[in-house]
């Protein structure tokens, strides 16, 4: 079976995998198409550390091949979403609607793989740079055979995380203002998540200059090319102060009411948080390494009132929001083909890493036909 293994050293293209039968609770499927995420290649150059070997990917989609005894929500044959959430379904986390927040899902690491004939770790519990995966049940998502698996396969890790960044975790309002800092695969579904929320003004944050194309596309209505100069003044120049406000040491210069760090570095995270205005929120998804911390004047929050949140996985209800997001794409509302900007074979992916650091696609997909 092909598949891409991190040996440790290097990420490996190779036709040496085995995958396990499921369990009574799993689910094996074929991955049909995958998308790339920095967060593959986070394991790659070791910012999330990783024990090898490991089969890598965690943004699929595919068709049931076989489930397990127990199994009832998926049959054979079925198209389904992964989601990289292995939730328990029972605790008080699971039960009250925040699957995210489930002790279980954390850390969920097996080796229903063998490479080479010995054991190999999955990868966010998906492991969906293989030709067959196998998941939990509450990991495989049904969607209509009529949604293209290349297209799909990104509601799995980046839509979930952008668009549920901005529907379940700041629950934008209609007329709020926002900045997304990084206009990459997440970052755009960030700002159309916001367009989808009705936002007013949303400012794209890149400092990659031709990516203001892309920001617009998806509903940005500026642009700020950071590197350009410091990018949090730019952003409260572009969403001026109320005139009636007072002035003195605190007085806002300007600003918007969400913030979305999507790089996850903490100078970036740092810069979300200078361009709030009074009552503003920042929300920080990108991950930075282990121990990164971000230095902030706690009076510049607490005497006006903003806030700086975490979100994991966009706050995501999987079995609610991928078919919320496979609605929203089916009435035009959500775009997935578009972000779409580079299909390759599982062989080209250095290919596709080359792209993406490079700045040149949304995202990359890989296939296995």
């Amino acid at each position: 079976m092909r598949g891409i293994v991190f040996d440790g050293h290097e990420a490996l293209v190779t036709d040496a995998l085995e995958v396990q039968d499921p369990g009574p609770k799993e689910v094996q499927i074929r991955t049909v198409a995958a998308g790339v995420c920095h967060s593959d290649l986070s394991v790659i150059d070791g910012t999330i550390p990783f024990p090898p070997p490991v089969v890598l990917g965690h943004e699929g989609a595919g068709v049931v091949e076989a489930v397990g005894s127990e199994v009832r929500s998926v049959k054979p044959g079925d198209h389904v979403v992964v989601a990289t959430l292995a939730s328990c379904g029972t605790c008080r986390a699971c039960s009250t609607g925040h699957p995210t927040r489930c002790r279980r899902s954390l850390g969920n690491v097996s080796t229903p793989f063998t490479y080479e004939g010995r054991p190999a770790y999955n990868f966010a519990a998906a492991s969906v740079f293989a030709e067959r995966t196998v998941v939990q049940e509450v990991q495989a998502v049904r969607i209509p055979a009529d949604v293209p698996l290349t297209s799909a396969c990104l509601i799995g890790c980046g839509v979930l995380t952008g668009v549920g960044a901005v529907l379940n975790r700041a629950r934008v309002r209609p007329g709020e203002t926002a900045a997304v800092f990084g206009v990459g695969g997440v970052g755009l579904n960030v700002i159309q998540g916001l367009r989808i929320a009705g936002a007013t003004r949303i400012v794209g944050v890149d400092t990659v200059a031709a990516k203001e194309e892309l920001a617009r596309q998806f509903g940005a209505t500026d642009f700020v090319d950071a590197s350009a100069g410091d990018a949090a003044e730019r952003v409260r120049a572009l969403v001026p102060p109320d005139r009636d406000r007072a002035s003195g040491a605190l007085a806002p210069t300007g600003g918007v009411t969400w913030a979305f760090d999507c790089v996850g570095h903490p100078a970036v995270l740092r810069s979300a948080l200078d361009s709030l205005d009074w009552g503003g929120t920042a929300v920080a998804i990108g991950i930075p390494p282990r121990g990164a911390e971000v230095a902030v004047d706690v009076n510049a929050l607490a005497y006006v009132d903003r806030g700086l949140l975490g979100n994991r996985y966009g706050s995501a209800r999987p079995h609610h929001d991928i078919p919320l997001m496979v609605d929203l794409y089916q009435t035009g509302r959500l775009l997935l083909d578009e972000l779409v900007t580079l299909t390759r074979p599982l062989t080209a992916f250095g290919e596709v890493i080359d792209e993406m650091h490079a700045g040149r696609v949304a995202r990359g997909v890989l296939t296995f036909d």
